[in-house]
């Protein structure tokens, strides 16, 4: 896969050269190329940025810099075989990123970002590459960042990871929390390692029972009780066809009940006198 990100502060990108996207890189599974938008600004000030039409607070960036310099990245990208670019366009008012659109993403071949600094970029950049390619414009939250670069650290190291010969072990993310399919997409639960004891906290000792069914159950458990507390949206939205009548039963002790008699889903919803944690 290939990255092109364009940035007015390339050094922000330096973690793309460490931990798993460094040997990604390093393996060559991933092309990770960072550009200086103002390499591509032609005034004494290199400024990248003018007042918003309209009047307002802040500053919008031009359009000037920013076609010029994706024009050279997508060049320098098909000059050596690139194909199939996707404009990626980090800003709190896109679509939520979630492990299904990272999946989505880490199948194509060829991601261009853009992260945006001030009040964003013009909007008429984003119209001018979608007539050559498919734009996502995407949030990583409810919140607002000073900049797009921290966003294109997160979606990179999410997408990367899922690349073939990425992770030490292939099958390391389909358990992943959020991954599709994943234990009817619940958070997981909490994990233990070496040794048996610390500072008075000992493990679960169905985790050293060795029954295999058992330590499975407990996790799915586990994997309830924390949803339960941190994402409850997730268990309303939950298939019930992926739920055994274990699962469901666990439910009723956390306080969920089926969907009232009348409606057709079957869906689970949280009974108001309260929840076991």
């Amino acid at each position: 896969m290939r990255l092109d990100v364009v940035t007015i502060f390339p050094e922000y990108l330096e973690p793309l050269n460490v931990s798993l996207v460094g040997k990604a890189r390093a393996r060559g599974r991933l092309d990770v190329n960072v550009h200086d938008l103002r390499s591509w600004t032609y005034d004494r000030h290199n400024t990248v940025d003018d007042t918003p039409y309209g009047g307002g607070p802040g500053m919008v960036m031009k359009t000037e810099p920013w076609g010029d310099a994706l024009d050279s990245a997508l060049a320098d990208g098909y000059e050596v075989g690139a194909h199939s670019p996707a404009l990626i366009v980090p800003t709190p008012s896109g679509r939520p990123f979630t492990q299904e659109l990272a999946v989505e993403l880490s199948e194509r071949p060829w991601l261009v970002f853009t992260p945006a600094r001030y009040e964003g970029i013009d909007r008429r950049v984003m119209d001018e590459y979608a007539t050559r390619m498919p734009v996502y414009e995407v949030s990583i939250g409810d919140y607002v960042l000073a900049g797009g670069e921290a966003a294109v650290l997160v979606i990179t190291e999410a997408v990367a990871r899922l690349l073939p010969g990425v992770l030490g072990n292939a099958e390391s993310h389909r358990d992943d929390s959020f991954a599709p399919g994943a234990m009817a997409n619940l958070l997981e639960g909490p994990v233990y390692t070496k040794p048996p004891e610390w500072r008075g906290h000992g493990i679960p000792d169905v985790l050293l029972s060795g029954h295999h069914g058992k330590i499975a159950r407990w996790r799915r458990d586990e994997a309830m009780r924390r949803t339960t507390a941190n994402r409850p949206d997730l268990i309303e939205r939950c298939d019930p066809a992926t739920l055994d009548k274990k699962d469901r039963e666990m439910l009723s002790i956390l306080g969920w009940s089926p969907d009232p008699e009348g409606h057709s889903s079957g869906r689970f919803w949280r009974r108001s006198e309260g929840v076991e944690q």
